[in-house]
């Protein structure tokens, strides 16, 4: 979306200001999370597809991972049943898991694949299913009042293995592969996996450059409500253990956690309400939310 008012002195800047991250990032794997209203927001959904193919334009091998959070809600609705959450994690039965299945690898997929080859990529739709790539086991939570105990969550998995041959496959050609985050067990049962975590893992094994986290806050915030720009795993325990982070964003902060630890260079959590926040945060000096570096 170009702003006539921009002076192209202006936009010459921009794009000198973008060209060393450019060069520095040719080549890499960025993963990218893409969820909250950045999925559902008309104006932000034409951004991100439009930075996604830029980011593939200028060399970079952007993988996307999707939720659907709202869109499963409004499906549940319609059948007449209730979401229910657990520390974060999505309680599945297998009825849910039928529409977890149908929304996220059927009608979400289609839909944002559609979306980035309108605006000039090669996006091809993906399950954690295709080729094996997201082999997965029952996951239960442990009861935080009680510990010795094991919540079951239902066919909510957690991963054991990824293949990335596929991913690397689809790099190679030029594709832009989006995944939903669903596995398959041992004996070919469906998992529901949180988006945060295949975003997480999938970035390891492929060793990304980077994992960006698109989310519906500023980014991570200390007790006080501001933004921290830079921050450090150790860090991100002292805040987990005096309760500044909860709830919805343990999951993307243990993904992050991971990632930084095994390998992936930087981890942003950005505030995917900005319009083109993917760019700002990869392209400029400014950025758009917290990086978390490995060290």
């Amino acid at each position: 979306m170009s702003d006539q008012t921009t002076s192209p002195g202006v936009q010459a800047a921009i794009l000198a200001e973008a060209m060393p991250y450019i060069r520095r990032f040719h080549g890499k794997t960025i993963v990218v999370k893409y969820g909250g209203n950045a999925m559902t927001d008309e104006v932000l959904k034409q951004c991100f597809a439009r930075d996604v193919v830029l980011l593939k334009l200028v060399g970079m091998n952007p993988v996307v991972v999707h939720g659907g959070g709202p869109q499963i809600e409004h499906l549940l609705a319609r059948v007449g049943k209730k979401g229910e959450f657990v520390q974060g994690m999505r309680v599945t039965d297998a009825e849910t898991m039928d529409v977890v299945e149908m929304v996220l690898g059927g009608q979400v997929n289609k839909e944002i694949v559609h979306l980035i080859n309108q605006n000039g990529g090669k996006a091809v739709g993906l399950t954690g299913k295709d080729g094996g790539m997201i082999r997965a086991r029952k996951m239960t939570l442990a009861d935080q009042a009680d510990p010795a105990r094991r919540i079951d969550v239902g066919q909510v998995g957690e991963i054991t293995q990824i293949d990335p041959s596929l991913i690397g496959l689809l790099d190679s050609g030029d594709f832009i592969p989006v995944i939903a985050p669903i596995g398959i067990g041992h004996a070919g049962e469906t998992y529901n996996i949180n988006a945060d975590l295949v975003a997480g893992k999938i970035a390891e094994v492929l060793k990304a450059e980077k994992l960006v986290l698109l989310t519906n806050t500023p980014g991570v915030l200390d007790k006080a409500g501001n933004l921290l720009t830079g921050i450090t795993p150790g860090d991100i325990d002292a805040m987990v253990a005096d309760g500044t982070l909860s709830g919805g964003m343990l999951p993307k902060i243990a993904s992050a956690l991971d990632a930084a630890r095994s390998g992936v260079k930087s981890v942003h959590i950005i505030d995917g309400r900005v319009e083109h926040a993917l760019l700002l945060e990869i392209l400029t000096d400014h950025g758009v939310g917290t990086m978390i570096r490995a060290h």
